[in-house]
């Protein structure tokens, strides 16, 4: 029998029963599609993550109070919390001549209100003007506010698209004013959108001068953290350590693995994310494997029932001199064109799948995924039919005749 025929009698086989044929192949189209977005979902969430850090600059740098990650062991036994003080002596060039900027951060979250419209802000910052360069984060429409804004505690803010469109719809805020936890502010600049990075939208923003949100909201006392803008992005590891030796002195520690702060740059960052991000693709890698393992075990169950049922005819077809070797062609080619057909309809509905934001992430599909689902679709089609089928090829006919 050659393998035109062989096919001929494998598609006759399971048409003979469609639906539990169809049901069969279900499962591989699940697995498959599930390998395919899965991972794409994870390879996307580490994209987005990755795009965020890398609009900060390569010469940007973050102080956080709390020892530990950038910033040594920390030993100390208390933490003392980063203040506008800090945030002056690193600004000062006899002091840190690598840093070109220093933007201090409160933040919070507020309710802001136009004309009936509520929409609560996720991000509320009170900060400098050096903070839009050091962040990367230039207006679309209007401008920044000043260091005049600042010294005055003016009462202005520079908001971001979507905050812009969930209050003001399609009309230009520049010039209007708003409520934002009780206090009146008047939108002097829209940021240009930045695109969302998952679970966070980074658009929905409003920055004002660090005086005010501090009368407003947050009091003057700690601050969030300081945004720090190297000159270079060579003058980068120089900065560091600079801010690192004028906080210490500005903190009183003596010991440097016992500092109450930590100095992050977007070079740490980006390795502890894409780390992150590995794991935590392999993770949904291996959930997904589990639905492709048990459409497997489906096809072993299936084919087995198929065996069970053709006993009679495979004892008449070994009786008038049909081979071993074609017998056992037939029921690896059944479970291989089940595993083929759902794994290609799978890698379909994979790819059709990826082109949907899921949980605020857009999918970026992975080449080699969309193959390897593929390709072990089919192997485990031929494993675990292999089975089924070497048990059909081994029947003696008088034994399968005798069969009811």
């Amino acid at each position: 029998m050659n393998v035109v025929e062989t096919l001929r009698f494998a598609v006759g086989g399971l048409g003979a029963n469609k639906v539990r044929s169809g049901l069969t192949m279900l499962g591989v189209l699940i697995g498959v599609a599930a390998v395919i977005i899965l991972l794409a979902v994870g390879n996307g969430s580490s994209q987005a993550v990755k795009n965020s850090i890398e609009k900060l600059g390569t010469n940007s740098l973050t102080v956080s109070s709390g020892g530990g990650f950038g910033g040594g062991r920390s030993t100390a036994t208390a933490t003392k919390p980063l203040t506008v003080d800090d945030a002056r002596a690193l600004a000062d060039p006899a002091q840190a001549p690598d840093v070109e900027s220093v933007a201090p951060e409160v933040s919070t979250s507020q309710t802001a209100l136009y004309q009936g419209t509520s929409h609560t802000v996720s991000q509320v910052v009170g900060t400098y003007p050096a903070y839009f360069k050091a962040s990367n984060s230039k207006v679309a429409t209007g401008d920044y506010f000043s260091a005049d804004d600042v010294l005055n505690s003016r009462k202005v803010a520079v908001i971001g698209s979507t905050t812009a469109t969930d209050l003001f719809g399609t009309a230009s805020p520049v010039g209007k004013k708003f409520v934002l936890g009780g206090t009146p502010f008047t939108v002097v600049g829209v940021l240009e959108t930045k695109g969302g990075t998952g679970f966070q939208d980074p658009d929905d923003t409003v920055i004002a001068p660090l005086p005010t949100v501090q009368n407003a909201f947050t009091g003057f006392g700690s601050i969030s953290q300081i945004l720090v803008e190297a000159k270079s992005a060579s003058a980068t590891t120089p900065a560091q350590n600079e801010i690192t030796t004028v906080l210490m002195s500005q903190h009183g520690i003596k010991d440097p693995t016992a500092l109450d702060f930590r100095v992050s740059s977007q070079a740490s960052l980006l390795s502890t994310q894409a780390s992150t991000n590995k794991t935590f693709t392999v993770l949904l890698g291996a959930v997904a494997a589990i639905s492709l393992l048990v459409g497997g075990i489906g096809i072993t169950n299936i084919m087995l029932v198929t065996v069970t049922e053709r006993t009679r005819e495979i004892g008449i077809r070994k009786a008038i001199g049909a081979p071993k070797g074609v017998i056992l062609g037939q029921f690896l080619a059944e479970s291989t064109l089940l595993s083929l057909v759902g794994g290609g309809l799978g890698v379909v509905g994979g790819l059709v799948g990826s082109r949907f934001t899921i949980v605020g992430i857009k999918p970026v599909v992975i080449p080699s995924s969309v193959i390897g689902a593929f390709v072990i679709a089919v192997a485990i089609g031929l494993f675990f039919g292999s089975y089924p089928a070497n048990r059909a090829a081994s029947l003696r006919p008088i034994e399968a005749l005798r069969h009811e």
